[in-house]
């Protein structure tokens, strides 16, 4: 396999792009040595990336609306819509977070990947941190290395969680299917808090905390336990409906073609002051939709048992 292909894999929480641009720029080695994205390697070679020296990144600045909560000279706090790439990549060149961030402040072509310091996927919604300032930018890092940064999520499920778990399975690549991920025991380790907020008659509300950060990491806990998160057609969703559904409702679930799934509170220090910050990002209109609607459908049946 290619060196650039192998790194992807290895460093997933980067885009390939950047890698590549590593191995050009003599930050990724393969045994201490510089090497090529095309070289192909044959096993038990050793791969570094050293992440104090990634890139800076030099895309081009695009004008798009953010829906930034809090801004100062350290961090930017936005909230993310579904459907928006937070870094450019294969297929997907310009039109993202990046872009965006660029152009609302250029001086961050002066950080890795623009200051995105950790990202959601394309279809979740909701908040994240970037950082404007060298200083702060090392601090998330190490931050989020011993996790001391708190994120929470709110996902729609499908089923009836009984009640809230802690889900520890490790995570690695799909074998089968190179855009996914699968619970498998030469895995990275993750932990995956779930609680209970409020169950329809054949779905479920929960709050998800990371503790750690594995790519689609609750997607893949929720579906290895049997709870497929709506819309999520890649981890196993089919749709599903409780018996004698209201119209409106199988509308709302069968248009619903993303994971249902809104990174909803982050907290952590400041990395200029030390002051402890939390900040929580607005439900999405069509989250709001989906459970209001199961929540309409809950009360009716109640209403009619």
């Amino acid at each position: 396999m290619r060196v650039d292909r192998v790194a992807s894999l290895l460093f997933d929480d980067h885009s390939r792009m950047v890698l590549t641009r590593a191995i050009e720029d003599g930050f990724l080695t393969l045994d201490g040595s510089l090497t090529k994205p095309s070289y192909r390697v044959h096993g038990s070679e050793v791969l570094r990336l050293d992440l104090a020296e990634t890139p800076r990144v030099e895309d081009l600045p695009q004008s798009i609306p953010l829906d930034i909560c809090h801004e100062d000279d350290d961090v930017i706090v936005l909230n993310k819509p579904a459907g928006l790439i937070v870094h450019p990549g294969a297929g997907n060149p310009d039109r993202t977070l990046v872009n965006g961030l660029l152009a609302h402040r250029p001086a961050l072509n002066q950080l890795p990947r623009a200051g995105v310091v950790h990202r959601l996927d394309k279809e979740t919604s909701g908040i994240m941190i970037v950082a404007t300032s060298s200083r702060a930018h090392a601090t998330f890092i190490g931050a989020l290395s011993e996790r001391s940064i708190r994120r929470s999520y709110v996902a729609v499920v499908e089923g009836r969680l009984v009640s809230g778990a802690e889900y520890r399975q490790p995570i690695g690549r799909d074998p089968h299917h190179r855009v996914r991920q699968a619970v498998r025991e030469d895995g990275k380790p993750a932990h995956t808090s779930v609680r209970v907020r409020e169950r329809f008659r054949g779905h479920t509300l929960i709050q998800a905390d990371l503790h750690t950060g594995r790519t689609h990491q609750i997607r893949v806990h929720l579906a290895h336990a049997g709870y497929p998160l709506v819309g999520d057609s890649t981890y196993g969703a089919r749709g599903r409906l409780p018996p004698r559904p209201t119209p409106d409702l199988v509308q709302i679930i069968r248009a619903f073609r993303r994971q249902a799934l809104h990174a909803e509170s982050i907290s952590f220090e400041h990395p200029g002051t030390g002051e402890s910050m939390a900040f929580t990002a607005r439900w999405p209109g069509d989250f709001a939709v989906l459970v209001a609607e199961l929540t309409a459908d809950l009360k009716l049946h109640e209403r009619d048992s």
